[in-house]
């Protein structure tokens, strides 16, 4: 299946923009695609090798998993790659349009459960989410 590619602009400086994306103390105001979701716990380790886990979970308490992967490239302010637990890869590209406008592109591998169309809407949101609480905080 080919990679999925998302993209936002954020009207925030690219240092703020990767603090906010990396640092557990924001990810957890933003990581989600929905109100009625959460994510109580965030752990980050950003460096090569280094791990990450957030806790997903549905504020009713019906469902919830951890979102976890490895990294295997880091450039600070500029690119994140990692792999999930399940192989898939992940692209997180920040661009500094000018002093004051950040483009995030982000390009991962689709999962086989859910329709492309589903994980695209869904880690859209997530990025939208990420989007709105940059600008707004």
């Amino acid at each position: 299946m080919e990679p999925i590619k998302i993209d936002i602009t954020i009207l925030k400086p690219v240092q703020k923009v990767w603090d906010y994306y990396n640092d557990p103390k924001h990810i957890t105001k933003w990581n989600f695609a929905h109100e009625t979701w959460q994510c109580p716990s965030s752990e980050n380790d950003l460096r090569v090798g280094g791990k990450f886990k957030n806790r997903m979970e549905a504020k009713d308490g019906s469902f919830g998993f951890d979102f976890e992967g490895t990294y295997d490239e880091v450039i600070p302010n500029k690119r994140i790659k990692y792999h999930l637990e399940d192989g898939r890869n992940v692209d997180v590209d920040f661009h500094e349009i000018d002093t004051d406008t950040t483009k995030v592109d982000i390009v991962f591998d689709p999962e086989k459960q859910n329709s492309v169309e589903m994980q695209r809407d869904g880690w859209y949101a997530i990025l939208n989410n990420f989007h709105k609480y940059v600008e707004n905080h």
